[in-house]
């Protein structure tokens, strides 16, 4: 029989039960790291479209990266935060309602309940035994009539997540650009190797992470990746005619 991921004896079902569902910030790193990846070989991918020097998308692939890393951090963790202050407003919200309409609210218990199966002297059991304390009613309130998690992620701690990890995996592309030795073209070509090998890494991550087929996962990525690089790469090179005058030798 293979070894189950907890315990089930009942100290170990009741201590896992009082800490709580963990939250979970693999989708924020996951996210991040991908669309810094993307983002960053977009850049560069359509500098060698367009055949400007290597220099320009080292310039260019920096500045996007800080600027979309800092967007993006943003933008998750107030996303993160409409979701916590979503839920904190339906709190108060069912919190008014019992206050003011108790019986009506009752009702929605004994409903709730009744669709789950119950009935007699079962469901008004479980019906005073929900409404019998205020917090645990306005909880069961969230989570049935809802479908609200009580608790979720930090809006910090997710910001961060997506804000560090797509700096980390966003400048992976850009390393080869720091060494002098390279040619353009060399540049360019290095450029590509480190980001395939980075966006099948988050994959492949995701995949021991979830416990599911690690090489699957990996390739997946590593072609939605792709696939983004190669739009920016045809971008540049149909636009490249269009420079004339303007492009940098």
């Amino acid at each position: 029989m293979p070894e189950l991921e907890h315990s089930h004896e009942p100290d170990a079902i009741q201590h896992r039960l009082d800490d709580g569902p963990r939250s979970s910030y693999l989708s924020d790193a996951i996210l991040g790291g991908i669309d810094g990846c993307v983002t960053t070989i977009a850049v560069v991918a359509s500098v060698a479209g367009a055949g400007l020097p290597a220099m320009i998308a080292f310039v260019l692939g920096m500045a996007s990266l800080v600027a979309d890393a800092f967007s993006m951090g943003v933008s998750n963790y107030q996303a993160v935060k409409s979701q916590h202050d979503a839920r904190e407003g339906l709190r108060h919200q069912e919190e008014r309602h019992i206050e003011q309409v108790p019986e009506g609210e009752r009702e929605e218990v004994r409903i709730i309940f009744e669709n789950k199966g119950f009935e007699g002297e079962t469901l008004e059991r479980n019906v005073d035994t929900i409404t019998q304390d205020r917090r645990r009613w306005i909880d069961f309130m969230l989570q049935e009539e809802h479908g609200l998690p009580l608790q979720g992620p930090s809006p910090t701690k997710a910001g961060l997540a997506t804000f560090s990890v797509f700096i980390l995996v966003g400048a992976l592309p850009l390393l080869p650009f720091l060494v002098p030795v390279l040619s353009d073209g060399g540049h360019f070509v290095a450029s590509a190797g480190m980001a395939c090998v980075a966006l099948f890494g988050i994959g492949y991550v995701k995949g021991m992470v979830l416990d599911m087929a690690r090489w699957r996962t990996g390739l997946e990525t590593l072609l939605m990746g792709g696939g983004a690089a190669l739009v920016a790469f045809l971008f540049g090179y149909f636009l490249e005619p269009m420079l004339g005058d303007l492009r940098i030798s």
